[in-house]
């Protein structure tokens, strides 16, 4: 017996992130619409991967029709890395975990302490230079932990130590910050409509500050995370001397602590923090595309507690509710329970192992399995 049905010539939107490790959010919306198409073969259905601001965020924008730019970068190491940002007419959309994410350093190797955001302040030069007048700045999936100096560096600012030299890359370097001068900043910056993407709201340090609550992820231990808090905190107020009380308003305002602090930065420069996936949302034309549709399929990796909180499936669902449409989704883990998925505007989950219970096998043969939870969405809710 069917849950629902869709009815008349409206038909089905995939709205789904990535699973991460296996599927990209293209994929997800590939896989899903076969095995929908496999039960229900004249169904109309268009797709829209989505992603929240962090890693996949380009490539979200160009599968919306975005066109796709690469430019040569300085990796979190310096090395140099081929990134990549969209753009469609005068808006960009920028991702900092083209040029500074943690897929970007070399396999095996972390550098909590001296990975710095400079190629991604290369990214946002690549993007003025493009013509961007908006620019929304994707954050998240960082390897750094520098607050965003190195990206304020390469867009012109100029940090020194006492004795007049550059400080060292990297959140570790800040510790030796005596100077900054913001004024050589790219005047572009000051015209462009700036928005900062996070699904993150933390402050620049503290408990709930950038390296005690993601620094451990990027190979910092608790000796390293005392240093960098101490390093931010000092960045925070040679700037404060410089620029004056927002810069101490900026560090503990919601997104400063984003990927590694570079929140921060980009709210130096002016940046207005927003929900990533609502921000996402809005520049990949989601709402027509609702429109048209009755039910809406979203999803990512694992439906846990962190999805509740900013994560692409559940912005789907929220604006979807707000339209009174259905909303069921995908994943490869699900860890809420119904009612929690029911408050947050999810009729129904399926997870990959529903029908694989090999977890191993589920990431291995991700898209056929994935096909297969379509197979029972289509019988539940389309016929």
């Amino acid at each position: 017996m069917a849950d629902a049905a869709v009815h008349g010539t409206r038909g089905v939107l995939i709205a789904a992130d990535k699973f991460k490790g296996s599927l990209t959010a293209v994929q997800v919306a590939e896989r899903v619409t076969a095995g929908l198409r496999r039960v229900v073969p004249d169904l109309r259905v268009e797709a829209l991967p989505v992603a929240d601001g962090g890693d996949g965020t380009v490539d979200a924008a160009v599968a919306a029709g975005f066109e796709r730019r690469e430019v040569r970068v300085a990796g979190p190491l310096g090395d140099e890395v081929t990134a990549a940002f969209a753009l469609r007419g005068d808006t960009a959309v920028v991702e900092m975990a083209e040029a500074s994410g943690l897929q970007r350093l070399p396999a095996g190797v972390l550098a909590p302490l001296t990975a710095s955001t400079y190629g991604s302040g290369e990214l946002l030069r690549a993007a003025l230079d493009a013509g961007a007048r908006t620019i929304v700045f994707g954050v998240g999936g960082s390897a750094t932990t520098d607050g965003g100096a190195g990206m304020l560096s390469a867009l012109g600012a100029r940090f020194s130590t006492a004795a007049g030299e550059p400080i060292p890359p990297g959140g570790g370097g800040l510790a030796e910050l005596a100077h900054a001068d913001l004024s050589g900043l790219d005047p572009r910056l000051a015209s462009v409509e700036f928005v900062l993407a996070s699904d993150v709201d933390n402050p620049l340090t503290g408990p709930k500050g950038a390296p005690a609550v993601y620094g451990p992820q990027k190979g910092a231990s608790p000796e390293d995370v005392e240093t960098l808090d101490a390093a931010l905190a000092h960045y925070a107020k040679v700037l404060e001397e410089a620029i004056g009380a927002r810069a101490a308003e900026y560090a503990v305002s919601p997104g400063a602590g984003a990927a590694g602090g570079i929140g921060y930065g980009a709210l130096i420069l002016g940046a207005r923090f927003r929900a990533g996936i609502e921000v996402m949302l809005d520049v990949l034309g989601f709402a027509p595309a609702l429109a048209r549709a009755s039910l809406v399929i979203t999803g990512e990796g694992s439906l846990d507690e962190q999805t509740l909180h900013g994560k692409a499936p559940a912005g789907v669902a929220a604006a979807a509710r707000a339209a009174d449409r259905e909303v069921v989704a995908v994943c490869g883990r699900l860890a809420l329970a119904p009612q929690v998925l029911g408050r947050a505007g999810i009729r129904r989950a399926y997870a990959l192992t529903d029908v694989e219970p090999d977890v191993s096998k589920c990431i291995a043969d991700a898209g056929p399995i994935l096909e297969r939870v379509a197979e029972h969405i289509a019988r539940d809710f389309l016929l």
